[in-house]
């Protein structure tokens, strides 16, 4: 039976058999030492994106004790769901993050990550720890942002003039995303800030290659 750390980009925790391309964590350990979860989502304000592999490390996933492990379809997948990039195994990308965020912000020096997580966490959840989105029209956001349309359906990925819908194993043919349509905004306001300075997440395949 497949274990619950696949995060989808409302930000719930399901099972379901498929990795995905990323891990990541929420800053250390809320599984049981069954490796099920309780009612808690995260350990702190820490959540970061990383890669699946670093450095040869290997080890049993939700070890007794050790930070619970994620994993995500792709990278605005967890962007959607607050995570940031992890700047020990992606510093690279971890830093190109840091300073878009602080052209949006326009802040002299780069952030640290303790300052993003800070102003992150209060984007990632509302008054009762659900999802906090926003609303906009489709033409306000850029490339990468995950959106929700009124009606019940599918979580999107927005690529800048299409609307692909998300599932575990990837994403389904796209629909036209037009540009007055109002939208539900799972992505966190200061991350679509940085998608729209420029910074371009990694994407599954299937948002490649779908027509």
């Amino acid at each position: 039976m497949p274990l619950q750390n696949r995060v989808t980009p409302a930000g719930d925790i399901i099972a379901t058999p498929e990795r995905g391309l990323m891990m990541g964590n929420r800053g250390g350990a809320f599984h049981r030492p069954d490796r099920t979860l309780g009612s808690r989502r995260w350990a702190s304000r820490q959540w970061i994106c990383c890669v699946l592999s670093f450095k040869e490390r290997h080890r049993a996933v939700m070890q007794p004790n050790r930070y619970t492990e994620l994993f995500f379809l792709d990278e605005a997948t967890a962007l959607a769901a607050g995570h940031r990039p992890c700047f020990e195994c992606r510093r690279d990308d971890a830093l190109r993050f840091a300073m878009a965020w602080a052209r949006t912000k326009q802040m002299a020096v780069r952030p640290s990550a303790p300052e993003m997580d800070e102003i992150l966490h209060a984007e990632r959840l509302d008054a009762c720890s659900g999802k906090r989105t926003f609303s906009s029209s489709v033409a306000a956001l850029p490339a990468g942002t995950f959106l929700r349309l009124d009606a019940p359906g599918p979580d999107y990925l927005y690529d800048g003039k299409r609307l692909f819908p998300w599932s575990p194993s990837g994403y389904g043919p796209p629909r036209d995303a037009p540009p007055r349509l109002p939208v539900r905004v799972l992505t966190p306001a200061s991350i679509v800030a940085v998608l729209s300075a420029g910074y371009a997440p990694m994407l599954h395949p299937s948002a490649l290659t779908s027509c």
